[in-house]
Parts: structure tokens; sequence; C-alpha cells
């Protein structure tokens, strides 16, 4: 059975590597506003019918509850899914994984700053290797592109998605007490399509939605069903299964299969800097995520 689970676990990271290869080859062709709309347009529509199959019942949350749950889906959905497909339109999709890899190491920063978490002595050491090697993936191997102007818009976009991320889990903490973690993404991904319908309908995103080749569409629909519906419901079975430390340590395939996938699908090539710094990045975050934070009382 658990042999199993490590199966699930692998192939979710496989479907996760491939949404960047989905939102890359959007670029160009659907805005990000729409991107984002449609993606979670079907993720929620799917995401529905699994909590119901799932979970037994869709229950209405607490009303105490739905401020949180709007929080939610104006990080985890809008921010991230703008930041996302923004960064898509500038940059390649194994560079932008590399990048998003960060994720866990601003949880972790986040839990401390916010939440009152002590750093152990291995955690900082994760954290300070995981930093050299954002700088080197971020810069491309290029650290004076900072300097000269390099640092552009994709660059910001996709640390966007990590600021956004680490919101979106710090906030989801709350949440879990009262909701399963399922009928938790369901909640967030609608009020996040709620949130991005008046975004996607001012730049007329919507009206265009004719006009979207079959390509773009079955880009979209991998997107909503297999890159977010079904890998997050794999995902939460396995945390049930095994426990949320070890099925987070799978998150670090997800830039090998996205740098696999670009250079299959679409001849991308990652130079060795930013490879290096990848490579140093998930060391890095491996490290820090194996060192259990200690929980301090803050006065609110």
């Amino acid at each position: 059975m658990r042999y199993l689970t490590y199966v699930s676990l692998v192939f979710t990271m496989l479907l996760w590597g491939g949404t960047f290869i989905a939102g890359r080859s959007l670029a160009g062709s659907v805005s990000p506003a729409a991107a984002a709309f449609f993606r979670f347009t079907i993720a929620t529509i799917a995401l529905a019918v699994l909590v119901r199959l799932i979970d037994g019942r869709i229950i209405i949350p607490p009303r105490k509850l739905w401020f949180r749950l709007l929080l939610l889906g104006a990080t985890g959905i809008f921010s991230y899914n703008i930041c996302f497909f923004t960064g898509l339109q500038y940059l390649e999709a194994g560079r932008a994984s590399l990048i998003i890899a960060l994720n866990p190491l601003a949880i972790v920063l986040g839990a401390t700053l916010i939440l009152g978490e002590l750093l152990t002595f291995k955690q900082v050491c994760g954290i300070l290797i995981s930093l050299v090697g954002a700088f080197l993936v971020i810069t491309n191997g290029h650290p004076g592109m900072v300097l000269e102007g390099g640092f552009g818009t994709g660059e910001l976009a996709i640390l966007g998605c990590v600021a956004s991320w680490a919101a979106y889990s710090i906030i989801g903490r709350t949440v879990l007490s009262s909701l399963t973690p399922l009928s938790a993404v369901f909640y967030s991904s609608l009020c996040g399509t709620l949130l991005l319908l008046p975004y996607a309908l001012a730049d007329g995103s919507v009206l265009k939605a004719f006009s979207y080749s079959s390509s773009d569409w079955l880009s979209l629909g991998f997107l909503g069903l297999l890159g977010t519906a079904v890998g997050f419901s794999l995902y939460y079975r396995a945390i049930q299964a095994i426990g949320a430390s070890r099925a987070s340590v799978f998150i670090n395939l997800v830039p090998f299969f996205a740098i696999i996938l670009s250079w299959f699908f679409l001849d991308e090539s990652i130079g060795l800097a930013a490879l290096s710094g990848g490579l140093l990045l998930l060391a890095g975050v491996t490290l820090t995520n194996r060192g259990a934070a200690v929980k301090v009382n803050k006065t609110q």
C-alpha cells in the first residue's frame, strides 16, 4: 500500500511539473487573466465532484471561516496564478520551476515571522544554501544582471508566486482545523475563481475564448483537471497515508520533471549555472525542512 502511495506521489509531481509546460504553451495566445480564470473554473467543477466522492458530502463552511477562505482564494489562486502565467510569458518553463522551488523555504520563513516558530541551526544553514542557489537561478548565472536591469518582469512575477503560496500555506493552517484539506482547496478555488472573473472580463479575455485553439483548450484542461483537481486530490490522500513531512519531500521532484518535460516538449535547455543553482536550492530546501521548527507563544 505504501508503495502505491509513493508511486502516486511521483505521478503527482509529474503532473505538477507538466503545469509549467502547459502554462508556457499558453503564452502569447491566452492572457494571464484568462488562463487563470479558465484553469480554475475547470478545477472548481472537478473539485466539487471529487469532494462529493471522497469526503462523502459538500459541507457549507461556518460564516466566520469565509473571510479566511477568501484570503486563500486571493493568495493561492488569484495572485499566484496571475503571477504564474505572467512569469511564463517571459521565462522558460524549466527556469521558472527552479525559482518556484523556493516555496518550502518561503513557508518556513513565513512561519518563523508570523507564527513565531524558531529556526534550528540546520534550518538556518539550509536557508543560506537555498538563497545562494536561488540567486544563481534567478540571475541565470549572471549576478551582474541585477545591476544591469536584466532582472525583469518574469523573475519578479515568479517570485510573486512564491510569496503568494507562502501566504496561502500559512493562512491554510488556520482553516484545516474546520475543513478537510480537499474541501479547503475546493472553497479556496471557488473564491479565487470568483475573484478572477472581473479581471478576466475587464481585459476581454472571456469573450476571446471561442477563438482559442484546440491546443490552448488542451493545456487549460490539463491545468484544471490533472494539474489542479487530480494532483491535489492525490497529494492530500498521500498526506493521509504517510504524513505531510514525508509527502512534502516529493515536491523537490517538480523542477526535475519540469526541466525534462520542457526539454522534450518545448525544446528548452537549462544553463549549467542555473542548473547548479537549482541543485543548491533543492539541497538547501531539503536541509531546511529536515529540522523541525519550535513554536513559541506570541502575544496577539
